[in-house]
C-alpha cells in the first residue's frame, strides 16, 4: 500500500500550514522549514504536532540531499 496521492496533495504541516516532503522509502513527511518529521504508519500520516520529531542538522542535510537525489518535491 502507498500513501494516497490525493491525500498527499492536501496534507500540510500542522504547525506552519506549509508544504511537506514525502519520503516513501522512509515513510516520513518532512517539513524542512521547521526541521520536523512526521511518520506515516500503515499509510496513515501521524500529523499531530506532538507526534512530530525534530531533525538535527545532520538529519536535515541528509533528507535534503535525499530529496534532491530522488527528485522529491514539496507536495503543494
Amino acid at each position: 500500500m502507498a500513501l494516497d496521492p490525493r491525500l498527499l496533495e492536501i496534507l500540510a504541516c500542522p504547525e506552519d500550514k506549509g508544504s511537506l516532503l514525502f519520503f516513501a522509502t522512509e515513510q516520513v513527511l518532512y517539513n524542512p522549514r521547521l526541521k520536523r518529521k512526521y511518520r506515516v504508519d500503515n499509510d496513515v500520516p501521524q500529523m499531530l504536532i506532538e507526534e512530530g520529531k525534530a531533525a538535527d542538522a545532520a538529519e536535515h542535510e541528509r533528507l535534503l540531499e535525499l530529496a534532491k537525489r530522488d527528485g522529491v518535491k514539496p507536495n503543494f
